[in-house]
């Protein structure tokens, strides 16, 4: 169940814009509390605490009581504005949140094991091509982040939503099969791979070649020319026959 935080905010009148500034000069941002089918309510809050909150993480999905005079209103922050310069807040909006509501909310994407995944060790970048997911739920089952295990992947992979084991309770809205992470190859790596393939072919043709040609036997000199083969009766071994007047028996006869 998520946790409810507490805020303090101030009720104000509706009025103009020169109002509006006035509040800030005071150190408060201007807000506005709607929805529920109840009147809005003009307040401002700390300028401080608001910048802090927003900074600080999960402000559009987190539940706040605030405690507005002393009456307290179950809400969730909505939007906000911030100083094209400076940065800082100047307007917040938040909903009022009736019993058994459920609201749309964007769920942050959070990636998990990428130090162990192949392509990440190959030199590839993680890329979050899907930054938050937008699902339909209670209040009290917003979750923190859609968890996103990227460990099994390899360069040029991805994991689509539908991959996910998602938090109980909530509905996507829009479709399952949207990509969230991709593993993108490092420089160069294009390149690499054609040239690791045009060797490979260039390899392999050259033993098809080689092989149509005929191949010489093994530690064979390249041209040379079959052994021969041993006459019959030859010696074992291929040693040639001595002369008849080298034979002692075929000598003795002659003399």
């Amino acid at each position: 169940m998520a946790t409810v935080k507490q805020m303090k905010a101030t009720s104000r009148p509706i009025g103009s814009k020169g109002a509006a500034r006035a509040e800030r000069r005071a150190g408060r941002v201007p807000g506005v509390i709607y929805g529920d089918n109840k009147d809005p309510i003009t307040i401002s809050v700390d300028h401080a605490e608001l910048k802090q909150r927003i900074y600080a993480g999960h402000f559009l999905t987190s539940i706040y009581e605030l405690d507005i005079d002393g009456t307290k209103h179950r809400v969730i922050p909505r939007d906000f504005q911030l100083d094209a310069v400076k940065d800082l807040p100047v307007h917040v909006d938040f909903l009022r949140l009736g019993a058994g509501a459920k609201i749309r909310v964007r769920i942050p994407v959070h990636v998990q094991n990428a130090e162990q995944a192949p392509g990440i060790k190959r030199g590839g970048t993680v890329n979050i091509v899907t930054h938050t997911v937008e699902v339909l739920c209670a209040p009290e089952d917003i979750p923190d982040s859609i968890d996103v295990d990227i460990s099994e992947l390899d360069i040029n992979y991805s994991k689509h939503l539908n991959e996910v084991t998602l938090p109980a309770n909530i509905r996507v809205v829009g479709r399952l099969d949207q990509t969230l992470v991709t593993i993108v190859p490092p420089s160069g790596y294009a390149e690499e791979m054609k040239a690791a393939a045009e060797a490979a072919a260039t390899a392999a043709a050259a033993a098809a070649a080689a092989a149509e040609a005929g191949v010489p036997a093994e530690g064979a000199a390249p041209g040379a020319a079959p052994a021969a083969t041993p006459a019959a009766g030859a010696p074992a071994g291929g040693a040639a026959a001595k002369p008849a007047a080298e034979t002692p028996g075929i000598a003795a006869s002659l003399s």
